[in-house]
């Protein structure tokens, strides 16, 4: 065992060479998945990466609602489907990346665990599996959970008899609409009072087990000896009690029991019994509303039936992660994605524990065997690993974490992972096609549109106090609950109100800096993280001048463990910092990404997962630098362009950002589309005209950036118009200014819709719109430079330190929005004929025929494959050779990005060059950036750098001249992006 131990730990985990991911649901299963695996060989792609995979809620469309985390999903197929997936996957040599979700898991009238703790609260065997707050600030939910799934107020949907007693199959349960509640045994004789006339109708033994029920201990009981003793009763009552509700004699008097409890409609005092039931329950069932400001169980953002895994608690690693370790025994996965690593309460443990499971899982075999810890880890591992330093290591496991970096901001050292999902590659690799000398002017002309948007700082400093006031208004209490103890117990703190407390919170949390800090369960802080909260702590005394400063500072102490006492005092601080660093992420994510996004409006290429709002470009050496910082520390982190989650595809982004090279031609259209199309405008009752000017710029700047290569017919058109509708209902309801998902307002959506209609549907004869004649005279340059800047972004991607991560349908032009737009079907049968054809060819005649006509996407997928052929080709360079940045001499060195990768004794070397801001360097015509257009422009190769290299797209052999020189008219002689591998002389 020890060897084996040994051996594990100083084997470097498999790293993929690149990735595809692909999004897996009941309509795209592992059958499906398998019959595009020889496209994706052909294409170049080394491994799979997959959504999650295990049981969720009936037809989800994503998989992160996991309902059970010890079976495959058997919409996808289950077990037999991902076996030949597996065996198809293996012949063709390809790995599979999986994404998995140890924060939080679905439940509903399916998940075992949940409809537990429904039925025992506290004394449930899986009530320490949620985070669930059995005390909470309101007494009437003392040891209760709050169900927040009513449309309407409680009493109204209990008197429309919305709220029924049910029986099927021997069990009662609660049903509302699709919900079903389990019935607490205890309180089954509340249906059958031994004080009505019907009770000595019923036979002594139902009389005499509905007596022993009553009996058993409370589902408050947290005493261990009393909750084995309400175990063992249920145990022995439960069969019992099943077997009487299905006695045929006794059907009709339980009937007759329910009809009588589920009360008459229109008579008010007929419900008081059903009433008493519901009240007696471990669940207390609540206005949706409500959810924002009560609900006492940790959720995932603010969906309800998304609910939080005490993943902290080892047993619930050990019970959530049984299929993993035998899915990394079997090598039927080779790596994990680690979904919303900043939800739980202590990532690094977590991540340690996981490693520790991958090792079990190589040493010890695919299940648990003998002595072990309450983690599931064998024993004789986490002996021999006690105290080892992972700091050091990135584990044998390859793995990589959902984590959004700011800007600037890195990964903590301390976790053994690979890096990250690839996020803030995303933002490097979109910015450095925007050029920055026009911020100003683009910063101006929103100024005109919308003034009152001119501020992002503050735009989301508000945005995230309305998270907090709002959505996630009931983790706030918490908090303040859990602080005003603590203050409570300080003669120099016990003065504060609760109202103080919560402001200090809320403010603070509104001012941070980063999505969270990292203390973990020993109480350590980097000092990185300490100057995060000291930053936000002034941030918010600023803000509120008129607040006790010493507030701030009681905040401040507690969460930096500052405030001396006892050692029960001591963890009771820990406790609230470590909660307290769950919930700034969350506020920060639905803050930002899922409000300022669609608030602040000025560049929205730029309002991108992993990114900045406020960023308008950056630099080359900006760029360089971050290539060279993940080379460093995250060789082997993905590199992400689009994923499910981004707010909009990358060839989206990438046409964007070709009007910021054009200020002057983007400003007047949009100044001339908002005079011409004022009159498609509607006011409405309450004074307000819909769409605003923010949300009508938004409009602009998203069907520039999505419109079609093509669209022939008035279907095609509709379809467009239906897409731009539903993204706009999206954003608009996200930004929570005029809609919101809470507070819906179907009139001024139509009105909204009804522009978008007025602007893009074919009037009568089907002439186009003067606001789509108008658009169509900006296309040219945008689709050309657009594909451009794609083609380019390709080649980084690929040639840059880090795994090249591509989404699925990214292989072709993708023009999708923000989910559900992005899920649409993806034609692997059309992929797979274009790749086809294009291999039967020479690379210098695909090469040619693919830049004849951009309209189809060809020549994204023959830069896709070529660049991903020479990445399989020389694979250890791409991974761990030096980077070396390249700079073109004269005027057009802002015009080229380029580097080169070498390895240690430059024997090998590949060369990545490719356009930026293709549109000035045409001078906007829209004609490729080849040939002579590059003038007399070269680039020096480092003095021992190789001099002969063969172009992967054309084939074609350039050469440097005797002073390591290259012309870039050769370079980019044919092809408008370069990718080059070192040729033998």
């Amino acid at each position: 065992m020890n060897d084996c131990i040994q051996e594990q730990l100083f084997t470097e985990a498999r790293a993929p060479i690149s990735t595809y991911r692909m999004q897996l649901h009941k309509d795209f299963s592992f059958a499906d998945a398998e019959a595009t695996l020889p496209y994706l060989k052909s294409l170049g792609i080394g491994d799979l990466y997959s959504s999650p995979i295990f049981e969720a809620r009936p037809g989800s469309q994503h998989g992160y609602d996991v309902a059970r985390h010890d079976r495959l999903n058997p919409e996808l197929g289950g077990e037999e489907g991902f076996q030949r997936f597996t065996s198809a996957r293996r012949q063709l040599g390809l790995g599979l990346l999986l994404d998995i979700v140890p924060n939080h898991m679905g439940v509903g009238n399916d998940s075992h665990w949940w409809q537990d703790v429904l039925e025992n609260g506290r004394a449930s065997e899986y009530a320490a599996y949620f985070d669930i707050d059995w005390t909470p600030l309101k007494p009437a939910l003392k040891d209760k959970l709050l169900l927040p799934i009513l449309g309407k107020q409680y009493g109204e949907e209990l008197e429309a008899k919305h709220i029924r007693l049910v029986i099927e199959d021997g069990t009662m349960r609660i049903q509302y609409f699709d919900h079903l509640m389990p019935v607490a045994p205890r309180t089954l004789p509340i249906i059958f009072p031994t004080e009505s006339p019907e009770a000595d109708e019923l036979p002594q033994s139902f009389r005499d087990l509905l007596r022993e029920l009553v009996h058993i201990p409370p589902h408050e009981s947290i005493d261990p000896k009393l909750v084995a003793q309400r175990r063992e009763q249920l145990a022995e009552l439960k069969p019992r009690l099943h077997t009487a509700l299905k006695d045929p004699a006794l059907k009709d008097k339980i009937e007759s029991a329910i009809e009588k409890i589920n009360g008459v409609e229109g008579d008010p005092g007929s419900f008081d019994q059903l009433h008493a039931l519901l009240e007696s329950q471990p669940y207390r069932l609540a206005f949706w509303r409500t959810s924002s400001e009560q609900i006492n169980y940790r959720r995932f953002f603010d969906v309800n039936d998304l609910v939080g895994l005490r993943m902290e608690n080892p047993e619930v690693f050990r019970e959530t992660h049984c299929l993993v370790r035998r899915m990394l025994a079997r090598n039927e996965i080779t790596g994990v994605r680690i979904d919303h690593c900043d939800g739980m309460f202590d990532p690094r443990q977590y991540l340690i524990r996981l490693q520790l499971l991958y090792i079990a899982s190589q040493c010890a075999g695919e299940s648990l065997s003998g002595p072990a810890s309450p983690s599931g880890i064998e024993q004789p591992i986490r002996e021999a690993l006690r105290g080892y330093d992972w700091a050091k290591s990135q584990g044998p496991l390859y793995c990589v974490v959902e984590k959004i970096l700011e800007p600037r901001e890195s990964l903590p050292r301390e976790w053994p992972v690979r890096g990250t999902s690839g996020y803030d590659f995303v933002h490097f690799a979109n910015q450095i096609f925007i050029q920055p000398a026009n911020e100003r002017k683009f910063t101006s002309l929103y100024g005109t549109i919308s003034p009152r948007n001119t501020d992002p700082d503050e735009i989301i400093y508000r945005s995230k106090l309305q998270v907090l006031n709002n959505a996630l208004a009931s983790e706030t209490y918490v908090l303040t609950n859990l602080l005003s103890h603590l203050a409570t117990a300080d003669r120099r703190a016990r003065d504060f109100t609760d109202s103080l407390l919560e402001t200090v919170i809320r403010e603070t949390i509104a001012c941070f800096p980063v999505y969270r800090t990292y203390i973990d369960e020993r109480g350590q802080y980097t000092e990185r993280d300490t100057s995060f909260i000291r930053q936000a702590i002034q941030r918010a005394k600023h803000r509120n001048a008129d607040a006790d400063a010493s507030a701030f500072d009681f905040l401040m102490n507690t969460l930096l463990l500052l405030q001396h006492g006892e050692e029960d005092v001591y963890q009771r601080q820990l406790y609230f910092a470590l909660k307290f660093q769950q919930l700034t992420g969350p506020v920060m994510a639905k803050g930002v990404e899922d409000t300022s996004f669609y608030v602040y409006n000025r560049f929205i290429s730029s309002n991108e997962v992993g990114s900045s709002m406020k960023s308008f470009g950056i630099s080359l050496e900006t760029f360089h630098t971050s290539n060279q910082d993940r080379l460093a520390n995250s060789p082997d982190a993905l590199l992400g362009t689009s994923t499910h989650d981004t707010k909009r595809s990358e060839d989206v982004r990438n046409r964007l950002n070709v009007l910021s090279e054009m200020p002057a031609e983007w400003a007047q259209v949009v100044r001339r589309w908002q005079r011409m199309n004022a009159k498609f405008k509607r006011k409405l009752e309450d004074g307000r005209t819909a769409p605003d000017p923010n949300e009508e710029y938004l409009i602009y700047q998203t069907i520039a950036g999505a419109w079609p290569w093509q669209s022939h017919t008035a279907e095609d058109r509709n379809s467009f118009t239906e897409r731009i509708k539903q993204y706009v209902s999206k954003a608009l309801s996200e930004a929570k200014i005029n809609v919101s998902w809470v507070n819906p307002n179907p009139e001024y959506l139509d009105a909204v819709h009804g522009f978008v209609d007025s602007i893009l549907q074919f009037g009568r004869r089907g002439v186009e719109t003067p606001f789509v004649s108008i658009l169509e005279r900006l296309m040219p340059c945008l689709k050309t430079f657009g594909a451009i800047n794609s083609l380019a972004q390709v080649v980084l991607k690929v040639a840059s330190p880090g795994v090249p991560d591509f989404y699925q349908g990214s292989d072709l032009w993708d023009l999708s929005l923000v989910d559900p737009d992005n899920r649409r079907p993806v034609d692997y049968q059309l992929r797979t004929r274009l790749l086809g054809e294009l291999q039967q060819q020479s690379v210098a005649e695909a090469a040619s025929g693919v830049l004849s006509d951009l309209t189809g996407g060809r020549v994204k997928l023959w830069t896709t494959h070529r660049a991903l052929h020479l990445r399989n080709t020389a694979d250890e360079l791409f991974r761990r050779g030096n980077y070396v940045p390249i700079t073109a001499e004269g005027e057009l060195g802002e015009h080229l990005i380029a580097f080169l990768r070498i390895n240690n004794d430059a024997t090998q070397a590949c060369l990545a060059a490719v356009p930026r801001f293709a549109c000035t360097l045409m001078r906007k015509q829209p004609h490729l950036p080849i040939g002579e257009v590059w003038g007399s422009a070269v680039i020096t190769l480092p003095e021992n750098a190789p001099r002969s290299y063969r172009n992967g797209m054309t084939d074609e052999i350039i050469t440097a001249d005797e002073r390591g020189r290259l012309r870039l008219s050769d370079l980019f002689g044919t092809y408008p992006v370069a990718l080059c591998l070192s040729t033998r002389d």
